[in-house]
This record gives C-alpha cells, structure tokens and sequence, in this order.
C-alpha cells in the first residue's frame, strides 16, 4: 500500500497524519519494505541501522499506544500482523 491509502485508513478524522495509529502503520510499511531489501542485499549496513531505528521508534510508538488506550492498542497489532 502507498502512504495515502495508509494514511486514509488508519486517521482518526479528515486530514489526521500524525496520530500514533497513523505513525505505526506508516512505520510498518517501511520496516517491511526495508526488510524485503536487506534480503537482497545482505551487506547494507547502513540499511540495518535504519531498520533498528525503525523498529525502535516503532516499539516506543507502541508502548505509548498501549499506555494510552489499550483496545486501540490490540486493534492496530492484530490489523497489521505485529507480533
């Protein structure tokens, strides 16, 4: 999916991009999209680096989520196959 039809999906109202839902569906599309490249290309470091710090923002995002509201929280993680 393009980042439109994420952001359209997941906002909470008309114009919403910066809402956590919104930043973890956003990150999850990149962390798949980096990881399908790293299969690739084994070597790119530097790719790897950005991965972590995806995967670490996303975490945090998360926790903030579950903290906040907890139903949301369970909703987004079955909706985009987050273990």
């Amino acid at each position: 999916m393009n980042k439109q039809e994420i952001i359209a999906k997941y906002a909470r109202k008309e114009g919403d991009t910066g809402s956590s839902e919104v930043q973890i569906a956003l990150l999850t599309n990149r962390i798949t999209y980096l990881t399908e490249h790293l299969k690739t290309h084994p070597k790119d470091n530097h790719c790897r680096r950005g991965l972590l710090k995806l995967v670490w923002k996303r975490k945090a995002l998360l926790k903030y989520l579950e903290r906040t509201d907890l139903e949301k929280y369970r909703k987004l993680k079955t909706d985009l196959g987050i273990r």
